[in-house]
């Protein structure tokens, strides 16, 4: 009885498994009734789904996985995702980024081309009519990705749908700078780090969204998502990097003192709008305090 059950869950494949967003993609999916099998480069465990290890630039191994595997889903949340990175290594930024992508719904399109595919962009995506909005390599990468994964979806008749979220925030191990304030802070509660806390610049605005709500509109944009379209992932609200910090001064009891390399300066967004994912049915639950309190507990409880 149980097989049979478990032979009607949806199969779903997730990529970048063992990443921030992830993990908590592979826990959501699991409690949503889904036959998750989580992938990742690097060995990790958990006994609630299945785990394979797969170098996602390598195509021979990429079409295995597909062929063992083949899924009614594709979540793909693997990639480089350090701006920074990309400048150092911009071939490695377009291999793990394109080219993974490539390889991934071609393997699909050919074992299983109905499979429903979410492939994750970013907020950092330029516009490729015009070349003077490109601003690193980063950027290049996920907008070759995301063209890839429409050019397949026109060309071969797949069911691809864009997320493009913006910046994501919550508890786990992130780069984010939400995250890095929270280590910060941590630190200094333990008088391990001088109490001062810096900011490029204080006036620099983001739109935050929390990592579970956005796992959320995944799973929306999975079964409801339409062919093709594109989805903003946000909340809708801009938030200063000064309004964050005084978010997280409200939530220790230490005091310290903000180093802002840039003073009085306003320094532009990209802008991001979450209207059509709305009109799918999803909001974001979870406010920014919320999140910003999940984040420090998670680093309070996690020290290195």
């Amino acid at each position: 009885m149980d097989g049979k059950v478990m032979s009607q869950m949806p199969k779903l494949l997730i990529t970048g498994a063992s990443g921030f967003t992830g993990q908590h993609a592979c826990n959501h999916f699991i409690n949503a009734g889904f036959d998750v099998t989580a992938v990742s480069r690097k060995s990790f465990r958990n006994g609630q789904f299945q785990t394979e290890l797969c170098d996602l630039t390598n195509k021979e191994n990429v079409g295995k996985l597909i062929k063992k595997v083949k899924p009614d889903y594709l979540l793909h949340l693997a990639g480089q995702n350090h701006v920074g990175q990309s400048w150092i290594d911009p071939v490695s930024s377009l291999e793990v980024n394109a080219m993974s992508t490539l390889y991934l719904i071609e393997a699909l399109r050919q074992e299983n081309p109905a499979c429903k595919v979410v492939i994750v962009g970013s907020a950092l995506q330029f516009d490729p009519q015009n070349i003077t909005t490109l601003t690193h390599p980063y950027s290049l990468s996920k907008t070759l990705q995301v063209l890839i994964a429409q050019s397949w979806g026109v060309l071969y008749n797949m069911n691809v749908v864009i997320a493009k979220p913006s910046n994501l925030i919550g508890p786990g191990i992130s780069n984010g700078v939400c995250s890095i304030f929270a280590k910060k802070i941590v630190d200094m509660e333990e008088n391990k780090a001088e109490k001062v806390l810096e900011v490029s610049n204080m006036h620099a605005k983001r739109d935050f969204v929390d990592v579970r709500d956005a796992v959320s509109a995944y799973e929306i944009l999975l079964t409801q998502g339409k062919f093709g379209e594109i989805y903003d992932i946000a909340s809708g609200n801009s938030r200063s990097l000064g309004e964050v910090i005084t978010g997280f001064k409200a939530l220790t009891t230490i005091d310290f003192e903000i180093e802002s390399k840039v003073k009085g300066q306003e320094e532009g967004m990209v802008e991001i709008s979450p209207e059509e994912i709305l009109k799918l049915g999803w909001k974001p639950v979870r406010s920014l305090k919320t999140s910003l309190e999940d984040i420090l507990y998670y680093y309070r409880k996690n020290k290195p």
